[in-house]
């Protein structure tokens, strides 16, 4: 999700919608009308099915029995907004394919959550991300991380709703208020009412809806110029056709580099730490089938990446072809896309609302995650701990409650952006400035064994302050040069009206008319680093603090929030490279094991220097959870659930943990040190 900001001043459509001619028929109507209804279908359908029935679980976390297909479309649809609908293919028409090398982070931005967060939240059986901060760290942290999150969505979903409503006023005359009031209430109703299993099945179906606008687009659009072969012959003569950019300055608007790589922290902190994406993971109902999901997200993102870079370029052929209006001329150019689809399918009934239904299908499905999420970490995060245990009808009632309660929040966020005018800006800049200190502080927690609540707490509060320092500062900077201001991680969106400039979240990058020097070249650091160097601020300075306030002396570190990444990393190498690492075998020590207590049989993997993590020695039994460890022999693993109750407490030892395997012979103790390896110690007495 990412800004951007036009090379010029944008001229502003007249503010008297009269003047709009609106090109949407009766049947553009019922096309649009149909979208409303069918997705408010859904919803009730699962909100009526089983009434009386429902249980927390089912309404949060759909009973955590959802497939891997519509978990997928799921989380392709909730970053998948009206706001990316508009924006990509009008960053392809002004700077041509240059964006399109995104699509190479997607395959870390997708691999690492799969492999890194899944296992780890799931196996801890979370319903909120921010639970794991308190197993890692205490309650102050998770607070702190929920309070960061609710911030972060209640400031963007407003904006969300609003801002294209205004756009589609702009261009097609289409009623302001009624697409805002309309959107709104159908997504609080069947949100509220149907839970997370109604907005998963409304996404999938709203993600088809989607697909299917934008390949019409395609599809009439090039057969109108002379096919895609054309398109592309066209736009190579133009220049819009890029080659690979290798320059490694991070300063540099767009890169190879800067997307392929600087890409993959936004996709983590979207797709890996995220609420929205982390309760629908939680919703599989198998560890494998949230992987898979994870992995099916992939194809669908290049897909549609692909369909919006190619509107771009159609939409670049055609007014080389066909002349634009004046009123087309001085549009914004985030409206671009809207005035060319109207254009295009003027003469085709009912395709005009199919691409609208298309756009605010992006709308209702971000605006849905967001009140679920909300309503789910609300719930979770800051009454359940705090408050007596509610029964399960009130728990229900509750849910339904604060879905309802942020519904009507954002229609009221919406007429708040409707007054704020340039200050919007600032407010969206919110949402992107948010998601890299809050990737980092889970990155503290997952690798870092050593880092406490203290250093978890000042690491957050120094990256929140290095992004809007980064932000504010870029928008200050804009205006005081005299540029249109442009907040990072947003882009230029110029509406009519009291709305002077508004910027949305996309994901466009910003450019500047000439190279800034002294601070404000600080601030012109490229949009997809933003969430790289604020997570880094987070680490680097959590790290510090902890090490100065003694670490995890003194406090239990819960090892099943923890990700042994050197285990992992060494199991990757060929056999010939683990060898130059003088891996050596514990077979004998394994079955010394299995004879001295037959019952647990423990497997243990080849590792380096005697360490190996403690999640591959623990006993196999039916209280524990399997799956393949990191030895070439496919040696299983075996991670504790949190109602086992074999594993011994973690007990003081000066200066380390020590976890003793229940019920090991007393001669091994597993000791943990910083780098949470487990060194198995021969303590054989005469």
């Amino acid at each position: 999700m990412s800004v951007g900001v036009s090379t010029s001043a944008p001229l502003l459509p007249t503010s008297d919608t009269d003047t709009v001619t609106s090109t949407f028929s009766l049947t553009d109507y019922v096309v649009f009308v149909l979208l409303l209804v069918l997705s408010l279908a859904i919803g009730l359908y699962h909100a009526f099915r089983g009434w009386g029935r429902h249980t927390v679980g089912q309404l949060l976390m759909a009973d955590r029995e959802m497939s891997c297909l519509p978990v997928a479309l799921s989380l392709l649809a909730t970053f998948q907004s009206a706001v990316a609908i508009l924006g990509v293919p009008s960053e392809i028409y002004r700077f041509g394919t240059q964006y399109w090398f995104l699509g190479c982070c997607y395959f870390l931005g997708l691999l690492i959550p799969a492999h890194v967060f899944i296992p780890v939240f799931y196996r801890l059986h979370l319903t909120s991300a921010y639970e794991y901060l308190e197993l890692r760290f205490n309650k102050a942290v998770r607070v702190c991380g929920t309070v960061t999150f609710i911030f972060q969505m209640v400031i963007y979903m407003g904006v969300v709703l609003y801002a294209p409503s205004l756009a589609l006023n702009a261009v097609t005359g289409f009623d302001l208020w009624l697409s805002v009031l309309t959107l709104g209430i159908v997504c609080t109703v069947y949100t509220a009412l149907g839970g997370l299993k109604a907005v998963i099945w409304t996404d999938v179906f709203q993600t088809l809806v989607m697909f299917i606008g934008q390949l019409v687009v395609i599809i009439v659009g090039s057969a109108k110029v002379g096919g895609l072969g054309h398109v592309w012959e066209v736009a190579s003569q133009h220049g819009l056709i890029s080659g690979i950019v290798l320059d490694p300055d991070p300063f540099v608007r767009h890169t190879f580099w800067t997307l392929a790589f600087g890409g993959v922290f936004m996709m983590l902190s979207l797709y890996g730490v995220n609420q929205a994406q982390v309760q629908r993971y939680l919703s599989s109902r198998t560890e494998k089938a949230a992987v898979l999901s994870c992995y099916a997200v992939f194809p669908c993102q290049q897909l549609v990446l692909c369909m919006s870079c190619l509107i771009g370029l159609v939409m670049f052929v055609y007014y080389q072809e066909y002349a634009m209006s004046a009123q087309q001329a001085q549009a914004a150019p985030d409206q671009f896309v809207l005035y060319f689809v109207m254009d295009l399918l003027k003469d085709l009934p009912g395709l005009p609302g199919l691409f609208v239904a298309c756009l605010f299908s992006g709308s209702l499905s971000t605006i849905s995650s967001a009140f679920n999420s909300l309503a789910t970490v609300t719930m979770e995060d800051l009454i359940r701990p705090w408050f007596p245990p509610f029964s399960e009808v009130q728990a229900i009632m509750l849910s339904r409650i604060l879905a309802f309660g942020y519904g009507l929040l954002c229609l009221g966020m919406a007429y708040v952006s409707s007054q704020m005018g340039p200050v919007l800006q600032a407010a969206l800049s919110i949402f992107g400035m948010v998601g890299g200190p809050l990737l980092g502080l889970f990155c503290l927690g997952m690798f870092f064994p050593c880092a406490n609540p203290p250093g978890a707490i000042v690491g957050l509060l120094a990256g929140l302050i290095m992004a809007f320092w980064i932000g504010i500062g870029s928008i200050v900077s804009n205006m005081a040069s005299g540029m249109a201001p442009s907040p990072p991680n947003i882009s230029s969106f110029s509406l009519p009206s009291n709305l002077t400039t508004v910027t949305m979240t996309t994901l466009m990058p910003s450019t500047t008319l000439s190279k800034p020097t002294g601070l404000r070249h600080f601030y012109s650091l490229s949009y997809l680093w933003y969430s790289a160097h604020n997570s880094t601020t987070v680490i680097v300075v959590g790290l510090i603090i902890s090490l100065l306030t003694g670490g995890m002396r003194g406090r239990t570190l819960n090892p099943r929030t923890i990700y042994p990444v050197l285990p992992k990393l060494l199991a990757l190498l060929p056999l010939s490279c683990q060898k130059r690492f003088h891996c050596t075998s514990y077979s004998q020590v394994a079955a010394v094991l299995s004879r001295s207590y037959p019952p647990f049989p423990l497997l243990i993997p080849d590792l380096p220097n005697s360490l190996l993590p403690l999640s591959f020695l623990l006993p196999s039994n039916s209280d524990y959870l399997s799956e393949p460890g990191p030895s070439r022999s496919n040696c299983p693993s075996f991670y504790p659930q949190r109602s086992a109750g074999l594993v011994a407490q973690p007990r003081e030892v000066p200066g380390v943990l020590a976890f003793p395997l229940p019920p090991v012979p007393p001669a091994y103790h597993l000791v943990l040190n910083l780098n949470l390896n487990l060194v198995l110690c021969s303590s054989f007495s005469s």
